[in-house]
């Protein structure tokens, strides 16, 4: 006589067997949210070029596009059905990978480009990129505080402050304005790091609704600096 499982058990460990086999690398890349992330990668990548070529006003419409696309891919992930434990894994590792690169590697470039790659840039720029790297480690490890605060200032914060400051960029002399650039990326690096409990903006509709908005603007405003 054999013993038939329930199907429901028998459904589970279907699951649990497909999981514990992963799928190709390449097929995750079809994967919704991560086509999101990999287009903020693109945004990034276009940031860092543009950042070394000297094309600052096409850097910022860069980096605040990376940013568009890093909530757009939560937003996506979130309300997907039939995404399983591996799919969810994998995108939560790609997106931290990305926003290390995003929030940390293209920030750090921006300054030191603009401080046209003296070594006193690179300093601030290693504090920067460490920064990031601690903060998106803390997050990986212990997650959100609460389970609704960040501990320390979000990272995706940094690149949309730094994206209004350049605005002002024309008011003030280069060597001027590298010293402001330098101060607020110091500034915004040590508050990454902070034990400041910040909410999670990205989750809130109305708050997707005005990075939506400031996206659009700050893309029209340096659209027409360049």
């Amino acid at each position: 006589m054999t013993n038939e499982l329930p199907k429901s058990q028998e459904s589970q460990e279907s699951q649990e067997s497909q999981e514990s086999q992963p799928n190709s690398i390449l097929s995750y890349a079809k994967d919704l949210p991560n086509l999101c992330s990999l287009a903020g990668l693109a945004c990034t990548l276009l940031a860092i070029y543009y950042s070394i070529s000297g094309l600052f006003a096409a850097a910022m419409i860069g980096m605040i596009w990376a940013v568009a696309f890093d909530w757009a891919d939560g937003l996506i992930a979130r309300r997907m059905k039939g995404r399983t434990g591996n799919d969810r894994v994998f995108g939560g590792q790609l997106d931290v990978l990305i926003d290390i690169v995003s929030y940390g590697v293209a920030p750090a470039i921006l300054l030191m480009s603009y401080g046209n790659f003296e070594l006193i840039y690179l300093p601030g720029a290693f504090l920067m990129l460490a920064a990031s790297a601690l903060r998106l480690s803390y997050f990986s490890t212990f997650g959100l505080a609460g389970g609704t605060q960040y501990t320390g200032l979000a990272l995706d914060n940094n690149s949309i402050i730094l994206v209004f400051i350049f605005l002002f960029e024309g008011l003030f002399s280069q060597s001027v304005f590298a010293v402001i650039l330098y101060a607020s990326g110091v500034s915004l690096a040590a508050l990454n790091v902070s034990q400041v409990k910040t909410p999670k903006l990205s989750g809130n509709p109305i708050n997707v609704r005005i990075l939506a908005a400031y996206t659009v603007g700050i893309t029209v405003i340096y659209g027409f600096m360049l």
